[in-house]
């Protein structure tokens, strides 16, 4: 048996795939480690583009999209390990998160499910790697604006329990989806992903189906990076409609007693974010995306570090995409320490680091707990020559 089966569900992201693919194939050196992709009908190629890079990895080809829990089940099912990972294609984890989490799992038999700290590209903390509950309650202080007045309150700001530590093992209720690393016992406890959720609230449900076993959730401060669903257009309408229609499902299946009382003002928030998102694609104008993606990216200053001989590829991508561009040689003290201090470079909107000098470890532990509105993170693949950000592959 398998230490651990890892899931990804992919649709359209394959650079992202790839790399996040390349930090497993690190991260699992000396552990028994099963890794299967399904793709749910992805038009740019995913599989074919993937297969010969990455033989151990088993691929499921969907004909059709039939929605996250629904693949990600198909996964489960063919997964041999003592240990399920549901992990997102936006990710990147590091050396140490297979076997940090392993290690956990194995010295806490009453873990069901254990989350992660998940780092944005600007190094802040995305705070959905744990939460609370979303009872009516939790829900209304979200919906409401009160968590965010009050964000450390144990009453007002429990969906996203800011009020613990983000560097401590901590128990928890809810394990985002785009990191969920679960025990098979529990899993098989508990039941597979509900897939009346089509994209969203699953991971929700889940979790609370996993504390309804008896066993405890928890979150350990081991870092990756999640770039915060590249592939969703989170002001779209499908965006908003999924979303809460999820929020919607949960609340029907879990506190029915309540469904009047709840349905009515989350319709209301789906038609008022739609309302929204139709008024932002309006005044952006009917663009292609790509060419506003391009637009949009052109407007940072890149800082490049990375070994010598790769300078002027990564120049040439500059030149070839009109990116203004500084680039640097990696001495050795940089390759060791990084920058102590990332918020120091505000001129940079990217900080562009060559992976065949720099981990993903450290990368991600250069940028971690920097202030937010700093530059991002990005990374230059020579043996692809591609560079990789939040918005845009080059």
């Amino acid at each position: 048996m398998a230490d651990l089966s890892i899931i990804i569900v992919n649709y359209n992201v394959k650079h992202y795939l790839e790399q996040c693919l390349d930090s497993i194939c690190k991260s699992a050196q000396g552990l028994q480690v099963e890794t299967i992709v399904v793709d749910n009908n992805s038009s740019d190629g995913s599989v074919a583009y993937l297969r010969d890079r990455f033989p151990w990895v088993v691929f499921i080809e969907n004909k059709t999209n039939g929605g996250f829990a629904k693949a990600n089940n198909q996964g489960i099912r063919q997964a041999k390990g003592r240990y399920v990972m549901l992990l997102n294609p936006d990710t990147i984890i590091t050396e140490r998160t297979l076997a940090d989490c392993i290690q956990f799992m194995d010295k806490h038999p009453e873990a069901g499910g254990l989350g992660v700290k998940m780092l944005k590209c600007d190094g802040s903390f995305a705070y959905e790697s744990r939460r609370g509950i979303p009872t009516p309650f939790v829900a209304f202080c979200k919906m409401s604006g009160l968590g965010t007045l009050f964000p450390r309150s144990r009453t007002f700001g429990r969906y996203y329990m800011r009020y613990l530590d983000i560097n401590s093992t901590e128990k928890i209720d809810i394990i985002s989806g785009a990191c969920m690393f679960i025990r098979r016992t529990a899993l098989d406890k508990s039941g597979l992903l509900d897939e009346d959720f089509f994209m969203y609230g699953e991971d929700i449900d889940l979790s609370y189906r996993l504390l309804k076993t008896g066993m405890d959730n928890y979150y350990l401060p081991t870092r990756i990076l999640h770039y915060k669903g590249e592939s969703t257009q989170k002001s779209s309408y499908r965006y908003v409609y999924n979303f809460y229609n999820a929020m919607l499902i949960f609340f029907r299946k879990h506190f029915s007693n309540y469904n009047f009382l709840i349905s009515l003002p989350i319709k209301a928030a789906i038609f008022v974010k739609a309302f929204m998102a139709y008024l932002s694609h309006q005044m952006r104008g009917k663009h292609n995306d790509k060419e506003e993606k391009v637009g949009f990216m052109r407007q940072f200053h890149y800082l490049f570090i990375g070994s010598p001989e790769h300078i002027p590829a990564v120049e040439e991508i500059a030149r070839g995409m009109n990116l203004k561009l500084t680039a640097v040689e990696a001495c050795g003290d940089i390759i060791a320490n990084g920058h102590t201090r990332v918020d120091h470079y505000q001129q940079y909107g990217y900080i562009i680091y060559d992976t065949s000098l720099f981990s993903y470890g450290d990368t991600l532990r250069f940028f971690d707990n920097a202030q937010q509105h700093g530059p991002k993170m990005a990374f230059y693949h020579p043996d692809r020559n591609i560079i990789i950000t939040d918005n845009y592959v080059f």
